[in-house]
């Protein structure tokens, strides 16, 4: 895997379809960013089991908080399950076709939602599911796993009458022998990351994302090619 080659072409198609790249790169890393959020709060260590006895209302707050915290889980998890991830699909598709053409339109991003949505939802969730399970065991399986699963959004936004657990299987197949590489990849935009903390996040939005997206995009298009079923 060329990693300069992708990354040049990914530059030229941003350039080439810039401000599309930017709304789309937006889109993809707030998704992203919204996910990774949770719900956070504070409860007073100090408060003491006879306190909970003698005043029974601090009890019903904690409770109402706990509650609280597990229904904005619940809602988080939901929204991951089914707008988030038809989206990170979308906007795969968008980037897959910009980095081709350099004419990514804002219409393949919705196309995660119509006709293949359930499809996208089941399929997205198994892989997350699955990274979740090797997670378990230990962080760096999990991002093994996540490693392998890395061609599963393109695959289905590439071919929508693929099963789920057909686009997990190729993409583990795929992404056999070139793991090291889309790890080292990412390793080469670290430095851009790093004046995107700079910058408060701008240079991310008007630069770093659309060439990182761009570029990613450019792995799928280089391995779908020892694949006849991904080329017709």
């Amino acid at each position: 895997m060329d990693i300069r080659r992708l990354k040049e072409r990914g530059k030229a198609a941003m350039k080439e379809n810039y401000w599309m790249s930017v709304a789309a790169g937006l889109i993809f890393g707030v998704g992203i960013a919204g996910t990774g959020s949770g719900a956070g709060g504070s409860i007073n260590k100090n408060i003491k089991l006879d306190d909970l006895t003698q005043d029974p209302n601090i009890f019903a707050i904690i409770v109402a908080i706990f509650a609280t915290v597990i229904v904005v889980l619940i809602v988080a998890v939901l929204l991951e399950i089914f707008v988030i991830n038809p989206l990170k699909v979308g906007c795969s598709n968008f980037f897959r076709i910009n980095y081709e053409t350099g004419k990514g339109r804002f219409e393949d991003i919705g196309r995660s939602y119509k006709p293949a949505w359930l499809n996208n939802v089941k399929t997205l969730f198994l892989s997350d599911l699955f990274v979740f399970l090797w997670s378990l065991l230990f962080v760096i399986p999990g991002i093994v796993k996540s490693y392998s699963y890395r061609m599963v959004p393109y695959i289905i936004a590439d071919h929508p009458e693929i099963t789920g657990t057909e686009a997990i299987t190729l993409s583990r197949k795929m992404m056999n022998g070139h793991k090291m590489d889309a790890f080292i990849f990412d390793l080469s935009f670290l430095g851009w990351y790093i004046l995107g903390c700079l910058t408060c996040g701008l240079l991310y939005i008007f630069y770093v994302n659309p060439y990182y997206y761009n570029s990613a995009a450019g792995i799928y298009d280089t391995l779908k090619t020892s694949y006849p079923e991904l080329n017709n």
